[in-house]
């Protein structure tokens, strides 16, 4: 009957069940490292070749709303409301669409003190990230300027002074017609010229400045100018909500009689909802 000698060292001083044991831990060691070197090779490079994911689709519409309300009581009733909307559509071409709307009515002892609506509408062409063309067509109805109706479509050019993160400065000028119904009054005709500047400045991560100048001249009479000046901060209330104040002038140089005002200002508050 032969013996197995594999495990017997003469010279050595431990014991064959131990010699045997290292012997087997080695063995094991040794495929253990083999199969884990393969399983790096070829793992590393399938994680490192794997497609990043895809980015955020773009934001194609920005929608703002606002609504606000302001009650006296006391030596004097007053009441007012406001309410305005400020979208914009900008899809993945040169194109981008805008248009804004601001609803203004207030009374005084019962007796109406406001009453004006603005609408906008505007299509943008960008020929670089600065430069556009664009058309666009505005309307006013002002009781207390004795403006039935104002109806202004024109067409120019625009460009971006800044435009950064923090920081969006746009100026523009245009030409084109402009409508002007007074009560008493026939429709007035007149070709026209516009010139706007609109800045948006983020002061800090919850808080945005606005300001905005927009000129109207009719093109037979410049004198005939309607300027309007607003200044508004923003303060972040939650993801989606604002607490907005802002002050708008409205000055018309040359109104249809000599008891109206030239110069109008309202101070808004009002909450507002972005998406």
């Amino acid at each position: 009957m032969g013996l197995d000698t594999s495990c017997v060292n003469p010279s050595a001083t431990v014991s064959k069940p131990m010699l045997c044991s290292r012997r087997m831990i080695r063995r094991h060691l040794s495929r253990f490292l083999v199969v884990y070197a393969c399983l790096v090779r070829f793992a590393v490079p399938a994680f490192a070749q794997a497609p990043p994911p895809p980015p955020a689709e773009p934001k194609v519409w920005t929608v703002a709303a606002s609504a606000g309300l302001a009650l006296t009581q006391g030596n004097s009733d007053t009441s007012t409301v406001n309410a305005a909307y400020d979208l914009t559509y900008d899809p993945p071409n040169p194109h981008v669409f805008k248009s804004d709307a601001l609803y203004l009515r207030g009374r005084t002892e019962g007796d109406l003190t406001a009453d004006r609506i603005g609408f906008n509408v505007r299509d943008e062409y960008h020929l670089n990230p600065r430069l556009f063309v664009f058309g666009q067509n505005q309307y006013l109805h002002d009781q207390f300027k004795d403006i039935d109706y104002l109806i202004a479509p024109t067409g120019g050019v625009g460009y971006k002074l800044i435009d950064t993160v923090p920081t969006k400065l746009t100026v523009d000028g245009a030409a084109g017609v402009v409508w002007e119904k007074n009560p008493g009054f026939d429709v007035k005709t007149s070709g026209a010229l516009a010139a706007g500047e609109k800045l948006v400045q983020l002061l800090t991560a919850t808080t945005t400045l606005t300001q905005s100048v927009a000129a109207l001249w009719k093109t037979n009479d410049f004198d005939d100018v309607l300027l309007t000046f607003g200044v508004g901060l923003a303060a972040s209330m939650s993801t989606r909500t604002q607490l907005k104040v802002e002050l708008l002038d409205t000055y018309k140089n040359k109104p249809p009689t000599a008891n109206i005002q030239k110069n109008d200002v309202a101070l808004l508050m009002a909450i507002v909802y972005k998406r």
